[in-house]
């Protein structure tokens, strides 16, 4: 794991998150994917009094991974700081990641997975049953596409694969955190290449941003 340093974020336009003024340094344990957001959120609130590190992103595609290395993360780093929060949903995890931080005495996001804290955990739930056959992309996915995506599926050897994988899906839905033509033009592609029609959704950092200034 790797300390990420936010000295070369930019701001997005986004509305400052009033915090509530707390005491102690705080580490952040999250997924990879997760790093440009939280870094983006502690850039334009402020938040000096959090630290990150991160887990491979990679785990997106191994969620049996988590739990252990949550457990690894936390046992390396609880000396050193006041409180951890893990920044990661149950995430494919059956539940194990939430038994896990309980035991350890640390928070957790909550929600099954990022898609749902980014569109709002409450709304993502209402509209789950709507749409049994939506595909999600964030924006880290969508500029990762071939590297989680396409690879891991052997869709570049095997392109005919495509319906047999997305076959049961009709729609790809751009859950975006900034907003950015030229991930929106990408995300486009993504779903042409995947053979579903496209919707874009500015849903900015959702319960992620609410989260992280209750800390």
């Amino acid at each position: 794991m790797e300390k990420i340093s936010d000295s070369t974020l930019t701001d997005h336009g986004l509305d400052v998150i009033e915090a509530k003024p707390k005491a102690g340094r705080i580490l952040l344990i999250a997924c990879g994917a997760l790093a440009r957001e939280i870094l983006d959120l502690k850039a334009i609130n402020g938040w000096d009094h959090m630290d990150l590190t991160c887990l491979p992103a990679k785990y997106h595609l191994y969620p049996d991974k988590i739990t252990q290395s949550v457990r690894e993360a936390v046992a390396k780093h609880s000396a050193d700081y006041d409180s951890i929060f893990v920044v990661y949903a149950d995430c494919g995890t059956g539940g194990l990641l939430q038994a896990a931080c309980k035991e350890m005495g640390v928070e957790m996001v909550a929600g099954p997975h990022c898609y749902s804290f980014f569109e709002g955990n409450e709304q993502f739930a209402r509209q789950s049953e709507t749409e049994i056959t939506t595909f999600y992309l964030t924006d880290f996915l969508v500029r990762q596409f071939d590297a989680f995506i396409i690879k891991p599926m052997g869709l570049y050897r095997h392109p005919h694969l495509r319906d047999m994988y997305f076959g049961n899906y009709e729609k790809l839905v751009y859950q975006a955190q900034t907003d950015d033509p030229e991930l929106t033009e990408k995300a486009k592609i993504a779903a042409d290449r995947l053979g579903l029609t496209f919707e874009r959704r500015l849903t900015g950092y959702g319960d992620l941003a609410t989260t992280l200034a209750d800390l």
